[in-house]
């Protein structure tokens, strides 16, 4: 056994040792996942193998900085050349190497989200549609579903089934608005963050030379949170591994979490089937958490019938039941979480950022915020507007965009007249009409501002030309000068620092200070030793005779590369405050606390109403498990009796998920805690929860409300059917007879107040 290997328990040194061929390890929450992954890296290394020849997939940056300086520490330096980092990264840096092949330069811009939807806002516009109906984000989330399936706008748009979902919801011409948003980025020499993945399949289907220079690079291929790969990513993977089939895939498939954007369990589940003679390995030791915390978490997702099978464990302490508090209503269980938070401060000696509150929707987080604010308990909202989604930082990344790629549209129109140079929305009207007739971006029309003849003033004219010329002389500076020098120099002459102190705002200086944190990242940019994204050529040729890697200038281009690509806590200046977190269950995943709040854990809230099938019911079970083994030493689980939800006070009821908790490891409330018989349901006068069995979903109807026994069979929580808004979920019901209301929501219409006696509900589901 190698010594470095012996730092390591019997099954994570086993899964290290076994370096070829497929391996899938199944990594229980807390078990020391990132730590085998590692050391199976870096006992690679130590084996001989080229550190170039290596490619490890990640899902954040911040994963794979962490992981790669570990193993720098246990192998050395050269270890700096592998290729590590989030899909999305290390695929941007192929694609700025071969992605001419698909007619995009080597500085192609790519589009965040807010850039998505901003040039989606303008096709709206542009196409006269309907921007209620047209909402950006809607739109986005089909062009991106679209993607991430590899369905090409011709292919969106011929796919008959798609089709008839987009007239379902009156939104016919989404596929159309994808064509142009297609176009439109490729004006812009810009791909969006699916593009990456979407491009790279591309790339590797139809240039079978670049697959085979790829395979031959990455001879050990690991991927981190593979239960959260979607289809385009899954195909990348399986391409490149497909010569050597050295893979080895690290998940849990208890945690996956996101199918809403995309990932496939069945990737995991299905690995097996993919490569018959794959090794696999378990990892159940949890060093995280309590014993009774690990124990209760084992009870949760049992509930779930698709899973590998497995039996997390702990050699912790035995640890305190999990507590559940029953509160009056939203404002109580806010009052009573802040006293419990309060308490064990003091009770543990422990400090405010030990402390987590996780909710399965945001809006949860208000009467906490309220409680915490009223106690003077600091805290922070998790993964709110992240560094770089502030509007002057992004005005900054703007100009400095536009020096690397002055085709990229929607920074142009962001920044064209800010701070304000006399360059009107009439004016810019015009321009757009002219580019979109021409197709051309507009940057074209810019630069060739009198070729068009557009009737624009003078003086307009003029200060067109002055942009231009500024641009050009940032651009023409972009091969020569250090990524920080120009970026300070743009920030200089842009003049938004100016307009910042002019403002009569009191969040100005603290805009200022971002702008000057954004400078002190460029600049620490620079002065790292080393820098992944030099790498865009053939990196066994740029490696010196003794095998170093030749210091080179460290340009704005590949500081952009990086910045672009960053994940929201990548750069959280907040991050070490000593704060409550406050933050979703989805965005929890990944970290870790001594203590764990969840609230709102009331059925239509957790389950999510939305989770009509046992599928999705499922998915909502494996959220609730990551929210549990979050918590290092207790878990405390709160809900209201009612709640106000949509502007109507509702009654709560206690989740089907705490009732799934073996009452052995769950302290219920005393019944002597209790208000009086009749108004609660009777389960919660139980001494200890029933366990519910498995959820199914039985085909019931037609039943149509046009009898009153029909209309009383109408409850909350069944799936009923509307001939004109579709399929939708009973929120709840009001009056009796004849004035009986059902409040619905219903998908991509919204929530609607149906009288039903005429509303002629179908029901789906019980």
């Amino acid at each position: 056994m190698s010594e470095l290997l012996a730092q390591l328990n019997e099954p994570q040194r086993a899964a290290a040792e076994c370096t070829e061929g497929p391996v899938m390890i199944i990594a229980g929450a807390g078990s020391g996942k990132t730590r085998t992954l590692t050391y199976r890296i870096a006992h690679l290394i130590e084996q001989g193998v080229d550190p170039f020849h290596i490619l490890a997939l990640t899902f954040t940056n911040k994963a794979a900085g962490e992981m790669k300086e570990r193993i720098i520490k246990l192998v050395g330096p050269e270890a700096r050349n592998i290729w590590m980092g989030t899909f999305h990264s290390v695929f941007a840096r192929l694609l700025r190497s071969d992605g001419s092949k698909l007619g995009y330069t080597n500085s192609f811009t790519i589009y965040d989200t807010d850039d998505t939807k901003a040039a989606i806002k303008q096709i709206v516009k542009q196409l006269n549609l309907d921007p209620k109906a047209y909402k950006p984000s809607y739109v986005a989330g089909r062009i991106s579903m679209a993607k991430s399936n590899l369905l090409s706008p011709k292919e969106y748009q011929e796919n008959p089934e798609i089709y008839q979902t987009d007239i379902d919801s009156k939104r016919p011409a989404i596929g159309q608005i994808y064509q142009m948003y297609d176009q439109r980025l490729h004006h812009s020499n810009a791909m969006d963050f699916d593009d990456l993945l979407f491009n790279m399949n591309i790339l590797l289907r139809d240039f079978p030379d670049v697959l085979l220079k790829y395979q031959q690079r990455f001879q050990y291929i690991m991927v981190d949170e593979y239960q959260d790969t979607n289809y385009a990513q899954y195909l990348i993977v399986k391409k490149l591994a497909a010569r050597n089939q050295n893979i080895c895939v690290v998940g849990d498939d208890a945690q996956s979490i996101y199918a809403f954007r995309g990932a496939n369990i069945q990737n995991i589940f299905n690995f097996k089937r993919d490569y018959p003679q794959m090794q696999l390995f378990k990892l159940e030791q949890n060093y995280r958490s309590t014993k009774t915390i690990v124990a209760a978490a084992n009870s949760i997702i049992d509930h779930n019938r698709d899973q590998i099978q497995k039996e997390l464990w702990s050699d912790n302490a035995g640890g305190n039941k999990l507590r559940l508090l029953r509160c009056a209503d939203e404002k109580d269980e806010g009052t009573r979480v802040a006293d419990a938070i309060q308490n064990l401060r003091l009770g543990e000696d422990a400090d405010f950022r030990d402390f987590a509150v996780l909710y399965r929707q945001n809006s949860l987080s208000r009467a906490v915020e309220d409680a915490l604010r009223r106690m003077n308990i600091p805290y922070r909202i998790y993964q709110g507007i992240s560094f770089y989604g502030r509007r002057e930082v992004k005005d900054a990344l703007s100009y400095m965009r536009l020096a690397v790629n002055p085709h990229d549209d929607e920074s142009l129109v962001r920044i064209i007249n800010y701070p304000a140079r006399g360059i009107g929305q009439t004016t810019m009207d015009k321009i757009r009409v002219a580019a979109a007739d021409n197709d051309v971006s507009i940057w074209t029309v810019l630069e060739n501002i009198s070729d068009f003849g557009l009737p624009i003033q003078s003086g307009a004219v003029q200060k067109i030309g002055e942009f231009v010329y500024m641009i050009k002389r940032f651009e023409s500076q972009v091969p020569t000068v250090d990524a920080f020098t120009l970026a300070k120099q743009i920030v200089h002459a842009s003049g938004i620092v100016k307009a910042l102190r002019e403002e009569d705002d009191p969040e100005s200086a603290e805009r200022i200070d971002n702008i000057d944190e954004l400078l002190n990242g460029v600049q620490e940019f620079c002065e790292e030793e080393d820098n992944e994204t030099t790498r865009l050529q053939d990196v066994d040729a740029s490696r010196s005779l003794d095998g170093s890697s030749s210091q080179r200038l460290r340009t704005l281009d590949e500081f952009l590369q990086q910045v672009l690509l960053y994940t929201s806590e990548d750069k959280d200046k907040d991050k070490d405050a000593d704060k409550v977190s406050l933050m979703t269950i989805h965005a929890a995943k990944g970290l870790e606390f001594p203590y764990v709040f969840v609230v709102g854990m009331e059925e239509q809230i957790f389950p999510s109403f939305l989770a009509a099938t046992r599928a999705e019911l499922e998915e909502e079970r494996r959220l609730f498990y990551v929210a549990v083994t979050r918590a290092e030493k207790q878990v405390t689980l709160s809900y209201a009796q009612t709640r106000f939800n949509n502007g109507q006070r509702m009654g709560g009821e206690m989740s089907r998920f705490v009732e799934e908790i073996d009452p052995q490891y769950i302290e219920m409330p005393r019944r002597s805690a209790f208000p009086e018989p009749g108004t609660l349901p009777r389960a919660f006068f139980e001494t200890a929860p029933k366990k519910k069995p498995a959820t199914t979903f039985v085909q019931r109807g037609p039943a149509v409300t046009n009898s009153p026994a029909a209309i009383n069979a109408i409850m909350p929580g069944m799936k009923v059917r509307h001939d004109k808004f579709g399929i939708g979920k009973v929120l709840g019901i009001e009056g009796d007879e004849a004035s009986r209301k059902a409040t619905v929501f219903f998908e991509g219409v919204g929530q609607k107040q149906l009288m039903l006696k005429f509303a002629k509900l179908t029901i789906v589901e019980p």
